[in-house]
């Protein structure tokens, strides 16, 4: 049995498509690196294990989620390793390239790679003189590099190049050395799809496109040509991330409200989420509600178009799980969380309700289509004639989306989320396609249509 197989837990967040690393450091004790705030599963790891957290490292001020370190430090009495060229406002150790960390038999190096930020580092594990893997946070991924562009489009090329020089780097570690990312498949930073979320060296010399680069110019052309849009609240979170997340004294919960105080908080300025599925959102909701379904990508989307600062009022559906919609808005950084309210109860008094229609495809006739899905979707394979706009753009777009439009994504969820932007914006007679192009496709015979 490997090192990984027998001492290291990786930690999926399938939403944020991000990994977090627990690893059993044989004495009780144990090393998580890029913790997110969203602690449950590591807590239920390290208690399967009978493991204490005795080291935070986080490999950069990430952009997608708020860091749990400084929630492990007061827990656990972690100790925090990090870049000190991040200049963090919270206690920790600060490293620089090429400084250890004795972890009671294993060490941790520091190697600095900058490119995905300017601070970044990787952390290679070492037994001795061996070296077993590298957390490579945003640098090395399966089978690409993070992307280069959140400091700004300015300087987007400069970091290439940097994510260059830190990717050759990273390839002359031995072929049989773990690679641990802490992006992947689903993640805004991070470019491919794929199943696999760590590698080894010898691996991505062999399949990773951007190491087959034949020279510096060429990989920086092939790797800003792989970002699309990311998400509005990566823009906020390296800095709440340098300061330090507060830290959080008990397990957080959603307050019950009645509809007399969300009435009394919509007039406060309050924003309301409707986390129903799709068909309830359809059939009734509040006046000026955002549709944002809770699955998996939630975060995503409640980051990428609510503000942090206005009050969130939830409207809930009875059996949906409250403790995770309270922590996938905490994770990147949504604190004011007024409460939650049940549809039913909002019909019960007699508020005010506003539907969407929902269509199939065989009854959309001539009707125009509007397309929210990512541009690279599109650009794949859409419906002839679909009007693209991508659902982070949607807001600032909403006056050139055409009257009546049928909306559309890849399953609904964004279609709708899309449509309850419109219908606040002030449009009408819209509906959400069920499904997406594939049942278009389908239900019509016809081909989709590649290309812008």
């Amino acid at each position: 049995m490997d090192f990984a197989d027998d001492h290291l837990t990786p930690l999926v967040d399938e939403g944020l498509g991000n990994s977090a690393y627990l690893i059993d450091l044989g004495d009780g004790r144990a090393l998580a690196v890029d913790a997110s705030r969203d602690l449950r599963a590591l807590r239920s790891a390290a208690q399967r294990h009978g493991l204490t957290v005795a080291f935070a490292a986080d490999t950069h001020l990430h952009a997608d989620f708020l860091s749990g370190a400084v929630q492990l430090a007061h827990d656990d009495g972690a100790e925090v390793l990090a870049s000190a060229a991040g200049h963090r406002s919270f206690r920790h150790r600060g490293l620089g390239d090429g400084d250890e960390v004795d972890l009671g038999g294993l060490t941790l190096r520091a190697l600095a790679t900058p490119g995905h930020t300017d601070e970044h580092l990787s952390f290679l594990l070492l037994d001795g003189a061996r070296e077993l893997g590298v957390f490579t946070g945003g640098s090395l991924i399966v089978g690409s590099a993070a992307r280069t562009d959140l400091l700004g489009a300015d300087r987007a090329e400069e970091l290439a190049r940097a994510q260059y020089r830190s990717l050759r780097r990273l390839a002359e570690l031995p072929g049989q050395v773990a690679v641990w990312p802490t992006h992947g498949a689903g993640s805004f930073c991070s470019a491919p799809p794929g199943a696999e979320r760590t590698t080894s060296i010898g691996a991505e010399k062999q399949a990773n496109p951007l190491l087959a680069a034949p020279d510096e110019d060429s990989f920086v052309r092939q790797l800003m040509g792989s970002l699309g849009s990311y998400p509005a609240y990566f823009d906020r979170l390296a800095e709440a991330n340098r300061r330090g997340p507060a830290v959080l004294g008990s397990a957080p919960g959603l307050t019950p409200l009645t509809t007399a105080e969300v009435r009394r908080l919509l007039g406060q300025g309050a924003q309301v989420v409707d986390v129903r599925p799709v068909a309830d959102f359809a059939a009734g909701h509040i006046p000026g509600a955002v549709s944002v379904p809770l699955r998996n990508q939630f975060a995503t989307w409640l980051g990428w178009l609510l503000p942090d600062d206005n009050p969130l009022v939830f409207v809930t559906a009875p059996g949906q799980d409250l403790a995770e919609l309270t922590w996938q808005a905490l994770k990147i950084g949504y604190e004011r969380l007024a409460g939650h309210v049940p549809m039913s109860a909002w019909a019960a008094d007699g508020g005010d309700q506003e539907s969407i229609e929902l269509i199939t495809a065989g009854r959309m006739a001539d009707r125009p289509v509007l397309d929210v899905r990512q541009r690279i979707e599109h650009t794949a394979g859409h419906i002839p004639g679909a009007i693209g706009i991508e659902l982070g753009e949607l807001t600032a777009r909403a006056d050139e989306a055409p009257a009546g439009a049928v909306v559309h994504c890849a399953h609904g969820e964004r279609a709708m989320t899309a449509a309850s932007l419109l219908q606040r914006a002030g449009h009408r007679g819209l509906a959400v396609l069920v499904g997406g192009p594939a049942n278009w496709a389908e239900a019509t015979g016809r081909p989709l249509q590649a290309g812008a």
